[in-house]
């Protein structure tokens, strides 16, 4: 006895992706009319059956979003993500929500899945490197997706990009630390070839080129670990900095735990300011600096673009970008 045809066997005579096939089979409105009839024809040629509850089981549904985020162990991922889930739950949508860790092989394995289940959209904040083949089958699928805070496809006209005004946040935080009176001021974190990173540092760069002042650059994954090592070396071998920009907070907390390590104290011996504004930056003593990105409004308001995206069939504009400001606290201003 033949073994009974499987959605893979569909999709590869039909010269389609599973997600696509999936679609077909939810008479989703994403899917060209010739794509659906070639399917539909391929379908019937092999006698493939669909088991609707056992797809249910898997669920699929029109009414579910993917939300795939790169490392949830940050708070301002966690944050992030906790806000688009209850704004999606607001207009009815579920949400499966994948950690990729920072890896673009679970990444691809994620969202391969995800259209495999065929959720209605994917609002993704992508990780570098590796192999993007899977965005093919995003554009084969027609899944609505939308890049958010880090973009890895210029296509942008089919993947909108949605972020934050990073390059204007590093200049206001150099020229903060600068009018504080500090004259060597160090950039620390971030993949040292990754956009984000280029695009943090962009502003930092500008000041310091503007103000005739040495570049220091310390480059690494943005983690507490990082940044407390990174205090360490600053110690030991270059006494002479006085100020850090931190690529984000969770490195700026661990560069605080180091300098406490070495007896350097924070907002007097040297100046620190982090990037994004979780909550934790006031909560802790000094109080730390930090470019704030209120990235809870920021998740709200992605989750809407999607939603709209869905419900009128326009896509968000190519290029969106919020605004962001310093949050000034002792970490940078001194302890008064």
């Amino acid at each position: 006895m033949s073994k009974r045809p499987t959605i893979k066997d569909v999709a590869t005579r039909a010269g389609v992706s599973k997600s696509t096939v999936s679609l077909v089979l939810q008479n989703s409105p994403l899917v060209k009319k010739e794509t659906r009839s070639k399917v539909e024809a391929t379908i019937k040629a092999i006698n493939y059956v669909y088991n609707r509850s056992a797809a249910n089981l898997g669920g699929a549904g029109a009414d579910l979003i993917g939300l795939v985020i790169p490392d949830l162990r940050n708070p301002f991922f966690t944050e992030f993500a906790a806000s688009a889930q209850m704004a999606f739950l607001k207009h009815g949508y579920a949400t499966v929500i994948a950690n990729t860790d920072e890896s673009p092989d679970v990444q691809n394995k994620v969202i391969t899945s995800m259209l495999e289940h065929g959720v209605s959209a994917l609002l993704i904040t992508p990780c570098y490197g590796g192999d993007s083949s899977v965005f093919k089958d995003i554009a084969r699928s027609e899944t609505p997706l939308m890049q958010v805070l880090r973009c890895i496809d210029e296509r942008t006209d089919q993947f909108p990009f949605y972020s934050m005004d990073y390059a204007t946040g590093s200049i206001v935080a150099a020229e903060h630390l600068y009018n504080q009176g500090a004259r060597n001021i160090a950039f620390v974190g971030g993949v040292e070839d990754g956009p984000i990173t280029q695009e943090r540092m962009s502003g930092y760069r500008k000041i310091v080129k503007e103000k005739n002042l040495k570049t220091y650059a310390f480059h690494g994954r943005a983690t507490r670990m990082m940044g407390r090592e990174t205090a360490f070396e600053i110690k030991k071998n270059h006494p002479q900095i006085d100020a850090v920009i931190c690529f984000n907070d969770l490195v700026a907390l661990g560069m605080m735990s180091g300098f406490a390590q070495v007896n350097t104290v924070v907002g007097e011996d040297i100046l620190l300011v982090g990037f994004d504004d979780i909550e934790e930056c006031e909560q802790v003593y000094p109080q730390l600096s930090s470019i704030r990105c209120e990235v809870g409004k920021f998740g709200e308001q992605s989750a809407e673009m999607i939603v709209d995206w869905l419900v009128t069939g326009e896509k968000p504009v190519a290029l969106t970008r919020d605004t962001v400001k310093l949050i000034a606290r002792q970490s940078s201003l001194g302890h008064k």
